[in-house]
């Protein structure tokens, strides 16, 4: 049973830092994009940044400069460092992986359960 397991979140003030985790487990053979999503409460979910497996990354407009993704392969774990945080930046952040069990299988989608980022004074 393949499962991320997010970490990091949790209540913080305006123009701080948090930085969050999702570590992979399981039967895995490789992962290809992974990626963070949150959902803020009567919103659609939404991509906050991704990242390939060679490192390339994207992010959401509101987040570009203020949060950075990276990943460590060999850890099969994605990080979400997010600094200066604002009120609009609570939510629920969602970790997201294409991951692939054997060399001869396919890719499938994997979501964690997700983490609580709260921000305010």
């Amino acid at each position: 049973q393949v499962q991320l397991l997010e970490s990091g979140g949790g209540l913080v003030q305006p123009g701080g830092s948090l930085r969050l985790s999702c570590a992979a487990s399981g039967r895995i053979f490789s992962i290809n994009a992974m990626g963070w999503y949150r959902q803020a409460p009567g919103k659609e979910r939404e991509l906050v940044a991704s990242i390939t497996s060679g490192g390339s990354t994207s992010y959401a407009d509101s987040v570009k400069g203020r949060f950075t993704i990276s990943r460590d392969n060999a850890k099969k774990t994605a990080y979400l460092q997010m600094n200066s945080l604002k009120a609009a930046d609570t939510a629920v952040y969602y970790c997201n992986a294409f991951i692939r069990a054997s060399s001869s299988g396919t890719y499938y989608e994997k979501w964690g359960q997700g983490t609580q980022v709260t921000v305010s004074s």
